[in-house]
């Protein structure tokens, strides 16, 4: 039986998957990880404000539609043109919420997973233990999760497992990694658009979570460009 309660909202189930050990069976050999890093979303009917930067947040569409199934199972999408995302969905079925993750340490299939990693980069630079699984993109690889083999298997069965830690973990709680919006800024020159930091209805909390004391995770840009512009009064 597993220790989660996948029928509980995301911003609920996020912080209970860190130290989690996640693992992945592929006819190359099984990567097994610690989640270190995770991001939560609320989609249409969760409770608390809306959720603009939810794939849910709308209606139930093709891409989305594992957001709205069993909880417990897994959502993958693609990104980007390039990358793929995993996601354990929470919430019961019907509602529609998920935990992205975002990073992992690597603790069994480290080779395996550097030849993913380096196969992808075409061979370009050497990579230390910490980013292999460092960015849900990077994660994915380092599993070899794919939207046509993987969205909306159980995460618990086989090709996957989904375990908790044996120790819990020190976590640190934050703002989304690259949730952004076009706000207009008052700068020497008058008012301009800039990308800056969404602290409005899709960042108005911080529901982004890690794990304190281990290194794999997201390098977070947003932090050298938060003083782009001051956040939106809350």
């Amino acid at each position: 039986m597993t220790p989660f309660r996948f029928d509980a909202h995301a911003l609920e189930i996020a912080p209970t998957l860190l130290g989690a050990v996640l693992g992945v069976e592929s006819e190359d050999g099984t990567v097994l990880l610690r989640i270190t890093e995770v991001e939560a979303y609320h989609g249409i009917g969760t409770p608390g404000p809306h959720d603009e930067s939810s794939h849910a947040s709308r209606r139930k569409t093709k891409r989305n539609a594992s957001m709205f199934g069993p909880p417990g199972h897994a959502y993958v999408y693609f990104t980007y043109g390039m990358h793929h995302a995993l996601n354990v969905v929470c919430s019961p079925e019907g509602t529609p919420s998920a935990v992205l993750i975002r990073s992992g340490e690597i603790i069994e299939g480290v080779e395996l997973v550097r030849g993913r990693r380096l196969a992808k980069r075409r061979g370009i630079l050497p990579l230390e233990d910490a980013q292999l699984a460092s960015g849900p993109g990077n994660l994915a690889t380092a599993l070899d999760v794919s939207c046509r083999q993987h969205d909306g298997l159980d995460l618990t069965a086989p090709p996957f497992t989904l375990v908790a830690g044996e120790r819990r973990p020190v976590v640190e709680r934050g703002p989304r990694v690259g949730v952004w919006a076009l706000r207009t800024c008052r700068g020497d020159s008058g008012p301009r658009a800039r990308v800056c930091r969404s602290f409005g209805r899709a960042g108005h909390s911080p529901d982004r979570h890690e794990v304190g004391h281990w290194g794999s995770v997201t390098a977070d840009e947003c932090r050298s460009r938060a003083d782009v512009c001051a956040p939106t009064p809350r």
